[in-house]
């Protein structure tokens, strides 16, 4: 079967082509700024754009999910990939407050986290959302609180599944600490459902030696918000996760 992407256009908005890079790239970095108050409005532009220079200094693959208000502008400050934090399984219209995979679209974004632990979205939904964003060229980051919904996510072949324990997000021990297992578990059960899904990891993840270890563990790369956005030195803490990629440059997404 081919790639998917011979068979559809990379993610772009209509109104602007040039605004952003993408796919992701692997090993990768996901920092989900949350809506902490360390990353509204100008706080968080500026911590895009110095996050997006220390991948351009490192070449490691960075990739950023602002809140939904700031997706347009930061997709036109930074040239990596950046992702939204949700998105809604409805169609373009008279949807006030809803998130279409068009909105996102139009925002720039290359694509998108579905199915966090603090924004649950029912299976129907999903089973919507996830192939309309694909149609449209959007990656899907879907996340799974343990390995039965990781594995029951597969199902739907988002191009990414990242499994992250609830009770450890935010937390000072990571997922690859407290439950190893649960990460090298999760990879087999993932791709014996579905081989070509990338498997992500995060809960706790702050240090080198954890992003080592969850790539250690199987998985491609980690999700993570706390240990970063909320840290004292924010750029400090990314250049210290970043030395726990291997060297050389990153790759391609799996091919689909």
């Amino acid at each position: 079967m081919k790639d998917r992407r011979d068979r559809l256009p990379p993610a772009k908005p209509i109104s602007d082509p040039t605004a952003f890079l993408g796919p992701m790239r692997l090993p990768a970095i996901v920092l989900n700024f949350k809506t902490h108050p360390e990353v509204l409005g100008k706080k968080g532009w500026d911590l895009a754009k110095r996050f997006a220079a220390v991948a351009d200094e490192t070449g490691a693959s960075i990739v950023l999910c602002p809140p939904a208000t700031d997706i347009a502008h930061v997709a036109k400050l930074v040239h990596v990939p950046v992702f939204a934090q949700h998105v809604d399984a409805v169609e373009p219209g008279p949807t006030t407050g809803w998130m279409p995979p068009e909105t996102l679209l139009e925002a720039g974004a290359a694509g998108t986290l579905i199915n966090h632990s603090e924004r649950k979205v029912a299976w129907e939904e999903m089973a919507k959302s996830i192939p309309r964003c694909q149609k449209l060229g959007l990656e899907v980051v879907a996340c799974a609180d343990d390995i039965s919904e990781a594995e029951t996510l597969a199902k739907l072949s988002p191009e990414y599944i990242a499994i992250e324990p609830p009770e450890l997000i935010g937390g000072d021990v990571s997922v690859t600490t407290a439950k190893p297992e649960v990460i090298s578990r999760a990879v087999d059960r993932i791709h014996a459902v579905n081989a070509k899904v990338v498997v992500l990891c995060g809960a706790g993840v702050r240090t080198r030696r954890d992003v080592s270890k969850a790539l250690d563990l199987g998985t491609s790369g980690v999700l993570l918000a706390t240990g970063v956005v909320k840290a004292k030195d924010p750029e400090g803490a990314l250049r210290d996760l970043i030395k726990g990629l291997p060297s050389g440059a990153p790759r391609r997404s799996r091919s689909r």
